[in-house]
């Protein structure tokens, strides 16, 4: 079972002020009863309310592999239903797959930018979709770059040529539907773009500062609530305009240069580049969100341990002394208008996939489709 976090979570617990936490209190009645309310959040097991948010870290650590963290991506279940993916970095989906989604409510997601530690799990929830439950097609929605081939479309476009002796193996013994990804590609350039309209749920974009053109932050609004999604970003204009108020705002804050040198084996130089200009280091991540205010101020993108988790929250606080967690892996925020519960998930490692109420599509008839 995974409870990896929970040191990590009491120390944030301090650090929530005025936010509602979710804690284990009351009292057993019987010898046979159950346990009162619970710090940990147990998948599969609480209905979202109509006006309420869950979200989930699935991924939150650096583009080199871990066991420990995966590489960013961010699930959102939202009360009407509706459940996105904001990024899906390598090694997410054992995460994802752990809280038994079926994979058909699986289908959407909302790329920040085409590292592959923000995208480079694609690959798994598209074919593990296609093999356990997904009826239809694969959706995703991602930001143009500076020319044709640097944008999502390009990209999903010859992901799909790259995995062809996947899809025309599988093609021929499952229906073809659920291998499709269709993209939509949207200007990175647009300033509170809507990108998503639908059901109740507004989705916008605007851009981000990172490496190249090409990388956006999202902003996503659902029954009076607004849950920012920064992706990898640099402090800018656009975030500190759009992101104010927010209910929940996501921002990356890294590894010091000191951390950087020290257990990433980088020059002092590099170091210094990388978490101070390519990078959010921890003061600056406090001033974006002593300046925007929001409910509750989530930083991600860093190794979560020890050593690493105190050197920058010392530097969070230098800026700001607002709610916080430094988020790890298998955490979870449920989001309403009553207030922010944060917890733990605790999950099996031994997951299976759960079918949603639609049957799969049946394969094709023998000799329509081209077997290889």
């Amino acid at each position: 079972m995974k409870n990896k976090a929970l040191k990590l979570v009491l120390l944030t617990l301090s650090c929530f002020m005025g936010t509602t936490v979710f804690a284990a209190g009351g009292t057993v009645k019987s010898r046979t009863g159950i346990a009162p309310d619970r710090y940990v959040y147990f998948p599969g097991t609480e209905e979202l309310s109509k006006g309420e948010i869950r979200l989930i870290a699935c991924g939150t650590g650096l583009p080199a592999a871990r066991r420990d963290q995966a590489a960013t991506c961010w699930l959102v279940e939202l009360g009407n239903g509706d459940k996105f993916f904001f990024d899906i970095g390598t090694g997410s989906m054992a995460n994802v797959a752990a809280l038994m989604i079926p994979y058909d409510f699986l289908d959407k997601v909302f790329l920040t930018h085409l590292h592959t530690d923000h995208w480079g799990d694609l690959a798994t929830l598209w074919a593990g979709g296609w093999t356990a439950g997904r009826t239809g097609a694969l959706k995703v929605w991602g930001p143009s770059g500076a020319t044709e081939d640097m944008g999502t479309a390009y990209a999903v476009k010859h992901f799909l040529k790259a995995f062809n002796w996947d899809a025309a193996t599988r093609n021929a013994k499952l229906s073809p539907e659920p291998g499709k990804i269709s993209v939509t590609e949207f200007d990175y350039r647009g300033i509170n773009k809507v990108v998503y309209k639908e059901d109740g749920v507004t989705i916008r974009s605007i851009p981000a500062i990172h490496a190249g053109d090409g990388a956006v932050s999202f902003i996503l609004e659902y029954a009076g609530l607004k849950v920012v999604i920064g992706g990898d970003t640099f402090p800018n204009k656009w975030f500190i305009e759009y992101a104010k108020s927010a209910d929940v705002a996501i921002h990356e804050v890294f590894l010091t240069p000191t951390d950087l040198v020290r257990f990433y084996g980088q020059s002092p130089g590099q170091a210094l580049g990388v978490g101070t200009q390519v990078h959010t280091s921890p003061p600056a991540f406090g001033k974006v969100m002593s300046t925007i205010k929001p409910k509750h101020a989530i930083g991600y993108h860093f190794f979560n341990e020890k050593g690493t988790h105190d050197d920058i929250y010392d530097g969070v606080r230098t800026t700001y002394d607002g709610p916080l967690t430094l988020a790890t892996d298998d955490m979870v925020w449920n989001i309403s208008k009553d207030g922010i519960q944060v917890r733990d998930i605790i999950s099996p490692d031994q997951a299976w996939s759960v079918n949603g109420p639609t049957p799969p599509p049946p394969p094709p008839a023998p000799g329509t489709v081209p077997d290889p």
